[in-house]
């Protein structure tokens, strides 16, 4: 267990991979018209940005050349000179159906002329009508809403139930995890980009993130995913030996790292900001356990990977045969409308009634009537199979490439939640120098594809678009992808 696969020592391999390189990919026909700019120069918009937006704003720009967008169609962006991308990142995986989808749009229409916004001090429809349908979407017992703005309120306000009830403090994630910026959930996120050096959340302890792939256990068959990693392993069908090694770390923890009881164990069912990261089959099961014996609750954070984004289920746990005791939202609940969700057990929502909560805008009507409305057309437009035909025919076809050159280390993820690690090379499987991960990322943009960066060194190409891409979008970004690491190669 844990030696990698043989590979060629040339660097492109044969392949049965579809696309030369001299072909010049072909976007597919888009029959939107988007409105013509008539803005602010791109010049004056970087002017404010640099003397009017926080330098925040500035520092996490993507690209050399920022992309100006004007307006968006379901998975298309246009920029204000009227070039068109296709969007395979999302707005950080939060746009789920697809820009200004005509249903959802509809819905958000309705009810602002209806009415706007109104606090929970009162009782109004669109909030009952959501909580109910949300509540219906989960397993029992979770079947308490609480209705936030966004994913790290959601997190934040986890954190705080799971400590009222418990009567216990301390919390267990991952390395690598992202759970939020604010200053509690700062004290969950273990990703240093993401760190500011001020005393955040104590009691928050990381262990070592199953990866197998850059972990030190792994093996051929470890993940629930059309495609496995590079490395070999000797494990009998149905037995994972780099599970077992992970959770004995993971007991090394509790042995080492925090009090006999603890109060939470938060997950990702697949790691987003990490690099889509995929644990080993059962493990998620047996850390419940784990925790639980130890008077913790188990909480996924469903902001990345719920929604039918994984394609097998409606929520990433469920892929892992899991029922957790708190599930967090957000992103792709309101399809880009700011919105986050806490969904628990009656019980563990009786707790956070010892004092007074107070969430302003949390439950609004309008997100309530959006995030109703994506719900409904997840169902109507069959998202969650698309996902799953479309993410597992491109993981197959990244998976040809993964054999054809020798940088692109790993394909893994499950849907539309898609990682492809970048390496030095598959033997010694470093992550490929930011300077280089910037050449790739620039070129796929020049061609017309927007995808996301992730990794805790920043290695790895995330691919989390809106759900509605189809297998020509598909083929247009496997062939631009071909061709731009092609080429990378063809100037080392």
């Amino acid at each position: 267990m844990g030696r990698l696969g043989k590979t060629g020592s040339a660097v492109c391999q044969k392949s049965a991979f579809k696309y030369r390189p001299a072909e010049l990919p072909e976007m597919p026909s888009c029959n939107f018209q988007p409105e013509e700019y008539k803005g602010m120069s791109k010049e004056r918009m970087m002017e404010i940005r640099r003397q009017n937006c926080n330098p925040m704003t500035m520092k996490i720009t993507y690209y050399k050349k920022p992309v100006f967008i004007h307006q968006g169609h379901m998975q298309w962006l246009w920029d204000v000179d009227g070039k068109r991308y296709l969007d395979l990142f999302a707005g950080v995986a939060t746009v789920s159906l697809g820009h200004s989808h005509p249903k959802v749009t509809e819905a958000a229409q309705k009810q602002l002329k209806r009415l706007w916004h109104t606090t929970n001090i009162y009782v109004h429809p669109t909030l009952h009508e959501y909580c109910e349908k949300l509540a219906s979407y989960s397993p029992d017992p979770l079947k308490v809403v609480y209705l936030t703005n966004s994913g790290s309120e959601a997190n934040d306000l986890a954190m705080l139930m799971a400590r009222l009830y418990t009567g216990n403090f301390d919390i267990i994630t991952f390395r690598g995890s992202y759970h939020g910026g604010t200053q509690q959930t700062m004290g969950l996120t273990s990703n240093s980009p993401y760190k500011y050096p001020i005393a955040t959340s104590s009691g928050c302890t990381h262990t070592m993130c199953p990866d197998v792939f850059r972990g030190p256990w792994g093996g051929s068959h470890c993940r629930d995913s059309p495609v496995q990693t590079i490395r070999e392993c000797s494990c009998a069908q149905g037995h994972c030996m780099a599970s077992g090694q992970y959770i004995g770390h993971l007991k090394e923890t509790f042995a080492t790292s925090v009090p006999s009881q603890i109060a939470a164990f938060f997950a990702e069912p697949i790691q987003g900001m990490g690099g889509a990261v995929q644990y080993p089959k059962n493990y998620l099961k047996e850390a419940y356990k784990l925790v639980r014996e130890r008077g913790g609750i188990c909480i996924a954070d469903e902001v990345q990977t719920g929604f039918g984004r994984t394609g097998s289920h409606f929520w990433g746990f469920q892929g892992h045969d899991v029922i957790p005791d708190m599930v967090t939202m957000a992103k792709g609940i309101g399809n880009g409308f700011p919105m986050g969700a806490v969904v628990t057990t009656p019980d563990i929502a009786a707790s956070f009634a010892k004092a007074s909560h107070f969430n302003t805008f949390g439950g609004s009507p309008v997100a309530c009537a959006v995030a109703s409305s994506v719900l409904d057309t997840i169902k109507e437009d069959g998202t969650q199979q698309n996902n799953l035909h479309v993410g597992t025919y491109l993981m197959t076809e990244l998976a040809k490439l993964r054999h054809k050159y020798e940088i692109i280390g790993d394909v893994r993820g499950k849907g539309l939640q898609i990682g492809v690690e970048m390496v030095k090379d598959k033997a010694s499987r470093e992550p490929l120098p930011p300077e280089a991960m910037s050449e790739i990322f620039e070129d796929i943009k020049d061609m017309g594809v927007l995808i996301g960066k992730g990794g805790v060194y920043g290695q790895t190409f995330r691919i989390q678009p809106p759900m509605c891409i189809t297998k020509d979008d598909v083929d247009f970004f496997l062939s631009v992808l071909n061709k731009v690491v092609h080429s990378y190669m063809d100037r080392k």
